[in-house]
């Protein structure tokens, strides 16, 4: 398969999972979470899960699961939230999977949560540690709006990091947003509201990344001659897809059936 091919086949399904979202918004579940960071980590464990957003696509609503919210309904006080953390980590996430339980049919967009440093798998094994069952979500119920975004505009569709160039390229708010080292940073001071705050922002600018998708209003460093190349194939998926482009290909067929018309006749 030619590179234009490929690179049309991958646009043409990132395409059609962004208008299924559309088309089955009540079903759709926009995830992100905050955690310890992993790069601190020097013992192997797997990084302690500090708040959980869950965001319903259609009506907007988010349900949130936070380390600082848990200790306040067990009268644990601020400052020694560190000294309880295992506990407290432990309902939070006893929540979770009971919201998990309840919507098994969902849909789950998500940003880069691939792995067991950061993802499903990181935040059902912290469970485990804890001595909880965590449901499994699979993979097929799980979308990931990192890798949508290089199948719909290319590797090459915005700078590092591509998250924050992007919202701040499109103008997306980005008040409370914390960078993956501002994170870190505030994990280790305990400011576990910043955290969740970073996490909320984060989940509604996920919602606004897909809603421009889907309207082909998201601003990127990427045109259709970067995404395909130059080839008689890119060519012809180029004019597809650019209505003005299609316009004006048909008005000069039309130019040139009627020259042809008059020469012939």
């Amino acid at each position: 398969m030619s590179r234009a091919s490929s690179r049309i086949k991958k646009r043409k399904k990132g395409k059609e999972i962004v208008s299924s979202i559309n088309e089955q918004q009540s079903n759709c579940l926009i995830i992100h979470y905050s955690c310890e960071s992993f790069y601190n980590i020097t013992d192997g464990r797997t990084p302690r899960v500090t708040s959980i957003a869950v965001k319903y696509f259609d009506t907007g609503q988010t349900k949130s699961f936070s380390i600082h919210k848990i200790a306040e309904t067990k009268n644990v006080a601020f400052n020694l939230i560190a000294d309880n953390y295992d506990e407290l980590e432990k309902v939070m996430l006893d929540e979770f999977y009971q919201f998990v339980d309840s919507h098994k049919r969902a849909k789950w967009i998500h940003l880069n949560m691939r792995d067991i440093n950061y993802g499903f798998e990181a935040i059902a094994h912290r469970y485990s540690v804890l001595g909880g069952i965590p449901i499994n979500i699979e993979d097929s119920a799980k979308i990931d709006i990192g890798k949508l975004l290089i199948d719909i505009y290319g590797n090459s569709y915005i700078g590092h990091p591509r998250i924050e160039t992007l919202c701040r390229k499109n103008n997306i708010t980005m008040i409370n947003f914390l960078t993956g080292a501002e994170e870190a940073e505030a994990f280790n001071n305990r400011e576990y509201v910043r955290l969740h705050q970073s996490t909320l922002r984060k989940v509604d600018n996920i919602h606004n990344i897909i809603t421009r998708i889907h309207e082909d209003d998201l601003k990127t460093n990427s045109n259709l001659l970067k995404l395909y190349g130059l080839t008689p194939q890119s060519l012809f998926q180029i004019i597809q897809e650019n209505w003005i482009l299609s316009l004006i290909v048909f008005l000069l067929g039309i130019i040139i059936s009627t020259l042809i018309g008059k020469l012939l006749s």
